[in-house]
């Protein structure tokens, strides 16, 4: 059989060489005919050509079929049918050969998807117990396949919270349904999605819920998750949804907060800590250049990208930088930052993300050897003299744990976004007494009077709230609870001021006035327009947050 096929070929060569040369087609063909048509008498020494054709056929053919199982749980939907096909997929992956596994690709399948060593899955706890009590704190993440890092990371926060508030049961759930089968196929570790997770709660008799949020800002993923709660939120006698990681966004690069000032401090440390330095500046003395590496976001909370530059700068820490990796990046996208690193003089780079998991993104994106990761586009700058990189999520450092937990507990006493459908108490979830406050307003001339730390006082009483706030001033005359258009409508209710004294930080005193305004929810805006001496209404968007009780 080998002596017949080697003919064969040289008659397929020859017959091309003569169509190639001028020869005719009538010519190519009896050259092919000549060789096809002789006697098999001397062509059964071996059958192994064929055979070894028949094996690769179907080698290839086993690998697709389960590329097509791996391609039908990567979808962002759960199913009736999700559970079987994740075990088919598994089990059709355990019957190939080491071979056959090699030769698995389809629109996302990988020989990576169950052949990637991620670490143990049994080191992590995927939170879906029930006998869950009256009180829960659901963490709410978007989750990672990669599982020391979902262990080190996401079950770290979720434990922080658990020691911090012992007699709330912390719970999980992840946004992301291609992870969670992944990890189920995988590991055979079932997460929870986000309605499966308040379903769970729904069904065990919570009464108090508190979604915390793993997320960095409030973009897309935040809204998707406020948006599923909205859906069970009337389920529950509270529900209130914490702060993410970075707390509010604000209007613009410059604009930082407490909570990015945090978040700052603390992953610059654990990078400069885990280089060999005692700190951040020991490292930009001895040359060392920091890129921070966000995942990016085509939402306008991709601001927060450059606000936390703008925290480094304000911080003087002149040798981190941050880049994104997806999104709408601009002046983060990786040549840029590549750029902006030499243009600073620093040889010797550490590429660390700015993320709370260091999954893919880490791993592959920006760690990976292929051309186009982060590691690789920098070595090939060929500015560097060293390009090391640092595999550590934001979600293990003590720091920003600690960060969740404040949050957390300012959930607790009331602070965070009510969804507006939730249960008749969700209003007050603070119980009767008087707490401090902070005032937010959208304006730099209508706020508590400087006296007051930008603060007023809270007083909780059957399930009512007022707040009363001392002003800067005795300009604004009546205050009303909505747009400044129905203000001006017969009947409106206005908001009468009271006389308060102040005392100021020089001893002086003035009087000034003061209003009691109700309050339906605690970090929540509204609408509150304002009448000054001239007769004329104005439209501004306030908010009572951060109470803390006397």
């Amino acid at each position: 059989m080998k002596k017949r096929t080697e003919k064969l070929l040289l008659a397929l060569m020859a017959a091309s060489m003569l169509a190639g040369c001028g020869g005719s087609t009538e010519q190519a063909a009896q050259v092919t005919e000549a060789v096809t048509e002789a006697p098999a008498t001397q062509e059964a020494e071996t059958t192994e050509a064929p055979t070894e054709a028949v094996e690769v056929v179907d080698d290839q053919a086993a690998a697709d079929e389960v590329a097509a199982l791996i391609d039908a749980i990567y979808v962002q939907e759960r199913t009736d049918e999700t559970d079987a096909q994740c075990e088919a997929a598994k089990a059709g992956w355990d019957a190939l050969t080491d071979a056959q596994k090699e030769l698995v690709e389809g629109e996302f399948a990988d020989p990576d998807y169950f052949g990637r060593d991620t670490g143990d899955a049994a080191a992590d706890d995927p939170g879906n117990a029930d006998e869950i009590g009256e009180n829960e704190i659901l963490v709410v993440s978007f989750g990672t396949s990669f599982n020391d890092s979902r262990a080190n990371d996401i079950y770290g926060i979720e434990k922080a919270l658990a020691a911090a508030y012992p007699d709330w049961s912390v719970r999980r759930a992840f946004t992301a349904q291609i992870i969670i089968n992944h990890v189920q196929a995988r590991d055979g570790e079932k997460i929870d999605n986000i309605d499966q997770a308040l379903e769970r709660a729904e069904a065990n008799g919570v009464k108090n819920l508190v979604v915390q949020p793993t997320h960095l800002m409030h973009g897309a993923e935040y809204d998707e998750l406020v948006a599923a709660v909205e859906e069970h939120a009337a389920n529950f006698e509270s529900v209130i949804v914490a702060e993410p990681l970075l707390g509010k966004v604000g209007a613009d690069a410059k604009e930082v907060n407490s909570d990015k000032e945090a978040v700052a401090k603390a992953v610059a440390q654990a990078a400069a800590k885990e280089a060999g330095y005692d700190d951040i500046a020991a490292a930009d003395a001895d040359g060392i250049a920091f890129v921070f590496m966000g995942h990016g976001t085509s939402h306008t909370a991709n601001v927060t990208y450059d606000q936390m530059q703008t925290q480094y700068e304000n911080l003087a820490y002149s040798n981190v930088f941050i880049g994104t990796v997806e999104g709408e990046p601009e002046d983060t996208e990786c040549s840029v930052v590549i750029e902006k690193v030499k243009e600073a003089g620093y040889k010797k780079v550490i590429l660390r993300p700015l993320m709370v998991v260091a999954g893919d993104h880490a791993n592959n994106d920006m760690a990976g050897d292929e051309e186009d990761s982060w590691k690789s586009m920098f070595n090939a700058s060929g500015a560097f003299d060293s390009v090391e990189c640092q595999i550590a999520g934001l979600g293990s450092i003590d720091e920003v744990q600690r960060i969740y937990i404040d949050h957390t507990k300012a959930a607790i006493d009331g602070t965070g976004y009510v969804p507006a459908s939730a249960g008749a108490e969700a209003a007050s979830a603070l119980e009767d007494g008087v707490y401090i406050a902070n005032f937010n307003t959208d304006s730099s001339m209508f706020k508590a009077n400087e006296s007051k730390d930008g603060k007023g006082e809270l007083t909780v009483a059957d399930g009512k709230m007022t707040f009363h706030v001392s002003l800067s001033s005795k300009n604004i005359v009546n205050l009303f609870v909505g747009k400044a258009e129905d203000a001006e409508k017969e009947g409106a209710s206005l908001l009468e001021p009271t006389t308060d004294k102040v005392t100021y930080s020089d001893g002086t005193s003035e009087e000034v006035y003061g209003f009691d305004i109700p309050l339906e929810a605690v970090g929540k805006d509204f609408d509150l327009a304002i009448l000054g001496t001239k007769g004329k209404w104005y439209d501004h968007t306030v908010s009572v947050s951060d109470p803390i009780k006397q």
